[in-house]
């Protein structure tokens, strides 16, 4: 008893926590959004250190890998990897929606004042997808690069840096010490932040279950309920088999033994981008290389995002089942399945992609545009479980990529270092 106390206590702390601030929010109403300055508190203290977090963790690990063919063979698994995990979870998504199909029984009438909301919803600026392109890897200064908005350009500089770092050799020797120590403080500042994780993540848990409630009306309780359900299956039965994958038996264990306190931030904090820190200690204790793990995990959250292609297919079926239209041909299948990848995985990494995405899917099947609201509160309601599905699948695709790279004992391995 004493020893699994002692390798759960700070899970089991957390995990109390952010229950009774789920409590406090169901009793309280939206009455708990007094509690919601201090989980924000928390909340930037983790946004602060994101970007030197990501910078030193990416530089560290590509300016210390030692040769670029390493580099490379990461790179081309995490592409495969997230693109297979998505495709996956896009099709059980689609299962789910076809075993229970969340829009029976009602009709555009129920949703007659949210879509009197479209006009301010739709108001966004319409830019190419060149020039989206251009923004999704780069911005036009520097100092833009310091904002948490940009992760995914500043990975791309932060991997520019690391390798002309390593390109310099003895001549940046200095500069890789200096980035590789920046990573270890960093990781130290994570742990101090940390200390006070079970106030911050309880009270914003309240706050968010106070403001939640409300939104899950009649007609979004049954697509509310298919989700979580959709979620658990993927997170206890999906990821077991992806870490069996990685690691046989002693890969399900590990994967288990450390994925508890991402998991309880993500589900609190509903943001993939401040699991990065959780999830790069997770990865790194599994026993995932630190130059896999600094390089993986910062992707993640602008590439990867599983929770959201499900939140996709059920976007798109849920527009689809009130319009009537029919989601059983195999060719709609496959359409449901393209622009679910494509507003999970690939919008993300565009700035604004949220709000790009789920016009794209009104765009794509000529919906109205007044229905735009409807799927922007579907967006709301299955945040937290997505967020979940989204950060710590990124931790397990972690140990399938250690796999690819490292071979199929690197557990072994890791262990005996």
């Amino acid at each position: 008893m004493n020893s699994f106390w002692k390798n759960y206590k700070s899970t089991l702390i957390l995990l109390g926590a952010v229950i009774l601030g789920g409590i406090v929010g169901v009793v309280m109403g939206p009455n708990a959004t007094i509690f919601k300055p201090i989980g924000d508190l928390f909340l930037n203290l983790l946004f602060m250190t994101l970007v030197p977090l990501v910078f030193f963790s990416v530089t560290s690990a590509i300016s210390n890998m030692g040769e670029m063919k390493r580099l490379g063979k990461i790179l081309t698994n995490v592409v495969i990897v997230f693109a297979i995990t998505a495709l996956i979870a896009g099709i059980i998504g689609l299962i789910g929606v076809m075993l229970f199909n969340p829009t029976k029984g009602l009709h555009l009438d129920t949703f007659k004042s949210i879509m009197a909301t479209a006009e301010s919803t739709t108001n966004t600026e319409k830019v190419g997808i060149l020039q989206n392109l251009v923004n999704t890897f780069t911005v036009s200064d520097f100092k833009d690069l310091l904002s948490k908005s940009n992760m995914l350009q500043l990975i791309v500089f932060s991997i520019l840096f690391g390798i002309a770092t390593a390109m310099a050799g003895e001549k940046a020797k200095s500069m890789a010490k200096f980035v590789a120590a920046g990573s270890c403080v960093m990781m130290k500042i994570i742990k101090i932040i940390m200390y006070v994780a079970p106030v911050g993540l309880g009270c914003y848990f309240a706050a968010v279950i106070g403001e939640l409630g409300p939104q899950i009306l009649s007609g979004y309780a049954k697509a509310f309920v298919l989700y979580l359900v959709l979620a658990i299956i993927c997170y206890t039965l999906l990821f077991t088999l992806y870490a069996y994958f990685a690691g046989g038996k002693e890969g399900i264990k590990i994967f288990w033994k450390n994925i508890m306190i991402p998991t309880v931030t993500a589900l609190a904090t509903c943001s993939s981008a401040a699991c990065i820190p959780v999830n790069l200690e997770a990865a790194k204790k599994m026993g995932v290389p630190e130059d896999i793990a600094e390089t993986v995990i910062p992707l993640g959250p602008s590439i990867h995002k599983d929770g959201s292609v499900i939140g996709g297919v059920l976007k798109i079926t849920f527009l689809l089942g009130l319009f009537g239209r029919d989601i059983t041909s195999v060719s709609t299948i496959l359409g449901i399945l393209g622009v679910a990848f494509l507003v999970g995985a690939v919008m993300g990494a565009i700035p604004g992609g949220g709000l790009m995405g789920e016009m794209l899917i009104v765009s794509i099947y000529a919906f109205p545009p007044e229905v735009l609201p409807i799927i922007a509160v579907i967006s709301t309601i299955i945040d937290a479980p997505a967020t979940v599905l989204n950060s710590t699948g990124n931790t397990v695709c972690t140990m399938m990529i250690t796999k690819l790279v490292e071979g199929k004992n690197w557990i072994i391995k890791s262990m005996a270092k």
